[in-house]
């Protein structure tokens, strides 16, 4: 029997949706467990895999129909795997989660090396690339010069005043590609303490359906939202509308904008010090346009990815034919993004083909055959894309971090460099399951540094041309 190339994404639909207890709740929920774990993305998966190798009994609970949180790959809308989410892996060398997917046997390929520069209908020159990359490397170096203050700034104060013509595409770059926000919006701390994404590859069947293997030996419980979260005392357990789970540890790796929402109950309430810095570590926005155009009217290779000289925020980063298929996704994000995803996907899909349109001309957005648009704000189990510290706010990463008795805040913005990406976020998780499993007396001692902390990258504040560096893989799975 041949397998086509549908048959081979049909497969992949079923595995995803097929993972864990079910999509709705094929078994009855467990009434106790040693932990709960609110959330199934990247930090809840990474916590409850960690707390299962420990033999102890681990739930999640997940409010959505589907496991992955921000790492969600959409397999049917078009004839190749869309990423709606996260879509890098970064430091594979070093990264515990590429070493996972190639165990899992999901294939992965590099990201492109460098991104192409479009200046009106025309490609940038070389001397004009070597241009903003200059300035690039010059605005990178202002605002980790400002990150040594003693005082933070907003990155947009720390900019040299003489960017020129390639102001608003450093912020773009700089800030709301890499963030979700704009610069004047970003603390010059949070952004230089980032970690450098020097090197980075993506999954082939995509990163939200490897989110699904690695899940898919785990109980959880779908479709099941936590609607009170009790960790004082001896009433330790996680309210939901199939029922109460005592628990001994609860591990709440929701976004930050959940967590601020109020959206889940606690009892006793959330200190005032952890909500504060939840606020202030609040979401980005970060939405990807998709769009299926046959025989490559853009004239771009497998994977290659294109910016452009902009003079405002009204920009996008162009991914053009992923693996070789006629799959091109247009990321917008930042204030603009905001807006425009405000309006709804038709509004989002007209500025996708009028954007090609001015760059590479009416032929190239007339031949748009499907098309799909992602709305992350709107998702109410989510509320957004990625962390990004506001002005003072980067001390919050490490507020999130800290133990409350019984309970265990975790996801990417509870990293202080990983943040924005799905690698922090199962860090994060992995260190949330050890404190847990301290709390409950199953780790005696501390333990030696994860298997997945990465190394540090001996790069730290360099400026290069890769893409990675500053795409930060938007979203930051919970």
């Amino acid at each position: 029997m041949t397998m086509t190339r549908r048959d081979v994404l049909s497969a992949f639909a079923a595995f995803a949706a097929g993972t864990g207890i079910g999509v709705a709740r094929a078994a009855p929920l467990p009434r106790e467990a040693d932990v709960v774990v609110i959330g199934a993305g990247a930090a809840g998966i990474a916590a409850a895999r960690r707390i299962h190798a420990a033999n102890r009994k681990v739930i999640m609970v997940e409010a959505a129909d589907r496991i992955g949180g921000r790492c969600h790959t959409d397999t049917k809308t078009f004839d190749a795997p869309f990423d709606r989410g996260a879509c890098w892996l970064f430091e594979p060398d070093t990264n515990p989660m590429v070493r996972l997917a190639r165990s899992a046997g999901t294939a992965v390929f590099p990201a492109s090396p460098g991104q192409k520069i479009r200046i009106g209908r025309r490609n940038a020159r070389a001397g004009e690339t070597e241009q903003f990359l200059a300035t690039l490397v010059r605005a990178k170096r202002a605002i980790a010069e400002a990150a040594r203050g003693r005082t933070d700034v907003a990155c947009a104060s720390a900019l040299p005043d003489d960017l020129d013509v390639w102001a608003g595409t450093i912020d773009f770059v700089l800030g709301a590609s890499a963030t979700g926000k704009n610069l004047k919006d970003l603390s010059a701390m949070d952004r230089a303490r980032a970690r450098e994404r020097d090197a980075a590859v993506g999954c082939k069947q995509g990163l939200g359906v490897l989110l699904a293997a690695l899940g898919q030996s785990l109980p959880i419980s779908l479709s099941t939202p936590a609607s009170r979260v009790s960790w004082a005392g001896r009433d330790i357990g996680v309210e939901t509308p199939a029922g109460r789970i005592s628990a001994r540890a609860i591990i709440v790796t929701v976004s930050t904008n959940v967590l601020a929402s109020g959206n889940i109950r606690f009892t006793p309430e959330l200190p005032k010090r952890q909500l504060d810095a939840a606020a202030r570590l609040s979401l980005g926005s970060y939405d990807r346009v998709a769009l299926w155009l046959p025989n490559n009217p853009l004239g771009l290779g497998p994977n290659e990815t294109m910016i452009e000289q902009s003079s405002d925020g009204k920009t996008a980063l162009l991914a053009a034919n992923a693996n070789g298929s006629s799959l091109c996704t247009i990321d917008i994000a930042g204030s603009f993004g905001r807006d425009l995803s405000a309006q709804g996907e038709a509004a989002m899909i007209a500025f996708a083909t009028e954007w090609l349109t001015k760059l590479f001309g009416s032929d190239a957005a007339a031949a748009v055959t499907r098309s799909a648009a992602t709305r992350w704000n709107a998702a109410p189990h989510v509320l957004g894309a990625m962390s990004a510290a506001e002005v003072g706010g980067q001390p919050s990463r490490k507020i999130l971090m800290e133990p409350l008795g019984s309970l265990f805040l975790a996801g990417e913005a509870a990293h202080e460099t990983l943040w924005g990406t799905a690698d922090g976020a199962w860090e994060s998780g992995e260190r949330a399951a050890d404190a847990a499993l301290r709390k409950i007396g199953a780790l005696k001692e501390p333990t030696e540094p994860s298997a997945s902390t990465h190394k540090p990258s001996r790069h730290h504040g360099r400026a290069t041309s890769r893409r990675s560096q500053d795409a930060f893989g938007f979203p930051l799975p919970r």
